[in-house]
């Protein structure tokens, strides 16, 4: 039988691994969704662009008041201290578990797909390396004190303990470290979703509405067949020991 490659309605090469998988990725939206919601609108941002600046790490939010005072145009904010990641990752959090919910609806009714597994997982992906990004993002405002890496990810916690934000420290290692969970696991399920898109003899073969593949032609001759009498009529033990016991019965024949 001729193979066709299906695009849409396309079997998963494997299920538990996507059934099972829903559960991090349960636990992991719900971290991101509580961290990230703590920290709207700015409960540590500022307060770590400031002390990396005493520390020397990074650059200072003085920049902007310099700006302000001498009429001079502002300067772009790094994306690690800036609103913009805030409200990115309070809404990554968000889409994350509308994305979880509605997957869990599609799975339960038998159409999630692999290829809207490897749309979803795809975006996802992008979104949280951006996430990542930002979290650990450069710093390169000040050329007298550049950062590649947020001190507060490079650094010991026990450096902004005398400034009473190690729980804060810990706080925002703990959010990065989920963030890199939930990519990795995002990454994990576009794997899935681009094995089962792959090209693949078991899978580009027409299927019935059980699922299972059509027997082939040469599958339906070997089954056996049912011997047929002079008359046409299905001939089997039974029907001989009929014909038998009829003419072992003499007084059938005589008034027959």
């Amino acid at each position: 039988m001729a193979r066709t490659y299906k695009i849409i309605h396309r079997r998963w090469r494997v299920r538990r691994p996507l059934y099972w998988g829903m559960v991090p990725e349960l636990l992991g939206t719900i971290a991101v969704l509580v961290l990230f919601g703590v920290q709207q609108p700015d409960m540590f941002r500022t307060v770590f662009w400031r002390v990396g600046a005493e520390l020397g790490y990074n650059s200072s939010p003085v920049i902007l008041l310099y700006a302000y005072a001498n009429h001079r145009p502002l300067p772009t904010i790094p994306f690690v201290w800036s609103q913009t990641l805030t409200n990115f990752n309070v809404a990554i959090s968000i889409v994350s578990l509308f994305v979880l919910l509605g997957k869990l609806i599609m799975v339960i009714m038998k159409v999630y797909f692999p290829i809207l597994g490897l749309v979803l997982s795809m975006c996802l992906s992008a979104l949280y390396a951006v996430s990542v990004y930002g979290q650990m993002g450069p710093d390169y405002l000040d050329p007298e004190h550049p950062s590649s890496i947020a001190w507060y990810i490079r650094e010991s916690c026990s450096v902004a303990d005398r400034f009473r934000l190690g729980k804060h420290c810990v706080m925002a290692k703990a959010t990065f470290a989920v963030t890199i969970f939930m990519l990795a696991l995002y990454l994990f399920n576009l794997g899935l979703a681009a094995w089962a898109m792959w090209p693949n003899p078991e899978l580009d073969y027409p299927e019935d509405d059980d699922d299972d593949h059509v027997h082939s032609k040469e599958e339906v001759e070997m089954q056996p067949t049912t011997p047929r009498g002079p008359t046409g009529v299905p001939f089997t033990p039974r029907t001989q020991a009929f014909h038998t016991l009829d003419r072992k019965l003499p007084l059938r024949q005589q008034y027959a």
